[in-house]
C-alpha cells in the first residue's frame, strides 16, 4: 500500500501554527477550559456538539505517529481527565476521541490534537458506521493484513 505524502505547503512551521500560538496564550479569543504544563484543552471553533473539546500538546508535533510514547502517554491521561469533566458538565450519553494524522484522514491543523467529543443518541453526527461497506475483495485481505500488523507490533 502507497502511503501518500504530506503537501509540505499545508504544514505550518510552530511560528505560524495557529495550535502553537493557542499554546502559548497568544490566542486570547480561545476558551480554554483546562490546561497543564504539558497540554492545553479548549473549545473549537465550530464544536461539532455541546462540549466538543480540542486537547493539544504545547509542544509542536504534526500529528499522533510522530509523538513520542511519554507525549502520547500524558495526551491520553490528560484526555481521561478533560472527558470525565465533559461527562460531568455535559451529561452525554456518549463520547468519541479522535485524533486525525495526515489529509487522508482529514487533518487540517498539522498539530497533534485530540478531539473529545460528547455524544447523544440524536446529534445527527455521522462519523460511524461508514458510509460505505468494505469491498468483499478488502474482506479477504483481512487475515493478510493481521499478519502484518502483529509483526509491525512484535506478535508472532
Amino acid at each position: 500500500m502507497r502511503v501518500p505524502k504530506l503537501d509540505p505547503k499545508n504544514i505550518l512551521p510552530p511560528k505560524d501554527c495557529p495550535f502553537c500560538a493557542i499554546a502559548a496564550g497568544r490566542d486570547a479569543q480561545v476558551e480554554i477550559v483546562c490546561s497543564s504544563a504539558e497540554w492545553v484543552a479548549f473549545f473549537p471553533d465550530n464544536p461539532a456538539t455541546p462540549g466538543h473539546t480540542l486537547l493539544i500538546p504545547r509542544k509542536h508535533v504534526q500529528d499522533f505517529w510522530e509523538a513520542d510514547a511519554a507525549l502520547r502517554n500524558e495526551l491520553f491521561r490528560a484526555a481521561s481527565k478533560v472527558g470525565h469533566a465533559i461527562r460531568h458538565a455535559v451529561k452525554p450519553e456518549g463520547l468519541n476521541l479522535i485524533t486525525s494524522a495526515g489529509e487522508a484522514a482529514e487533518q487540517t491543523v498539522f498539530h497533534l490534537h485530540l478531539h473529545i467529543v460528547p455524544r447523544w443518541t440524536d446529534d445527527h453526527l455521522d462519523i460511524w458506521p461508514p458510509k460505505k461497506a468494505i469491498s468483499a475483495e478488502l474482506k479477504e485481505d483481512l487475515a493478510d493484513l493481521a499478519v502484518a500488523v502483529r509483526a509491525a507490533c512484535g506478535e508472532d
